[in-house]
């Protein structure tokens, strides 16, 4: 394929040709290039990738940029939620509470003008207003909790976590490597994705034994649920993962979903916590 002029005069088989020594002394110098073959390529490729990603990767501005439309996208559902949360504690005060109190005030208004006429039955309205009032007592201190659990501020994530796993009806075994107080929506968002993450282990997955790790990190709270059940944990196909996932985002916090068929099933999640 070559032109009739092109030479073509190779020194090594010159110098294998010339002499047996020589030949053998080239042996040697083979063992080292297939060594050097075996060997050089590899850094090569991690140079020739750390070249490509200097080269062809996201600017800082563009990093930047993917950053803020991150932020903006989590801060939107930030806000979808917390007017979700708004109207779920203005529907529970109307249905609840409200209701009750508005009855308190009817049974005692009608007992003070029975008093005199008919006692019993004055007594028989105030005691159910009594009944009324302590029924109404018990929702708000339910909605109390479900805003802030009292315990989560008196004792904190680790004290709080605690309560959680003692009333979960599956064993939950706790590693808990949290020695400070972190900020109070912080702590707040820590508890309820965990709260959520141990409800949906103990409704769906059918597990027998379940394990909350909570890791200081420093810049960051790496919180672990992981479960033996029979696993597929989807997003899409029920609104508890979603609702821990817009509760991290708001935080700029991350959940990373571990769930093959058959199990088991880990939920990852890390909270920027810095001071």
């Amino acid at each position: 394929m070559l032109p009739t002029e092109t030479g073509f005069d190779p020194a090594v088989l010159e110098l294998t040709g010339r002499s047996a020594a020589l030949t053998w002394l080239l042996v040697p110098l083979g063992a080292v290039v297939a060594v050097a073959a075996y060997r050089v390529p590899k850094p090569l490729v991690r140079a020739q990738a750390r070249l490509a990603n200097a080269l062809l990767g996201p600017t800082s501005a563009a990093r930047l940029s993917a950053r803020v439309d991150r932020l903006t996208a989590t801060r939107a559902a930030a806000v979808d939620a917390s007017a979700a949360e708004l109207r779920r504690i203005e529907r529970d005060l109307h249905d609840g509470a409200q209701v009750r109190l508005v009855a308190v005030r009817m049974n005692i208004g009608m007992a003070e003008d029975m008093i005199d006429a008919d006692p019993t039955t004055a007594k028989a309205l105030m005691a159910e207003a009594k009944q009324s009032a302590g029924t109404a007592l018990t929702e708000l201190r339910d909605l109390v909790r479900g805003i802030h659990p009292p315990l989560l501020a008196d004792r904190g994530l680790p004290g709080a976590v605690r309560a959680l796993a003692l009333s979960s009806a599956v064993p939950v075994d706790l590693d808990l490597g949290l020695e400070r107080r972190l900020s109070a929506p912080v702590e707040s968002a820590a508890y309820f994705a965990l709260a959520e993450s141990l409800a949906n282990a103990i409704r769906h997955s059918g597990a027998t034994a379940i394990r909350i790790t909570v890791l200081d990190g420093v810049d960051a709270l790496v919180m672990t649920v992981h479960d033996n059940g029979h696993g597929g944990a989807d997003p899409a196909r029920g609104t508890g993962l979603r609702g821990i996932q817009r509760r991290l985002s708001a935080f700029d916090g991350t959940l990373r979903i571990t769930s093959l068929p058959g199990g088991p099933t880990t939920l990852a999640m890390e909270l920027p916590c810095a001071s």
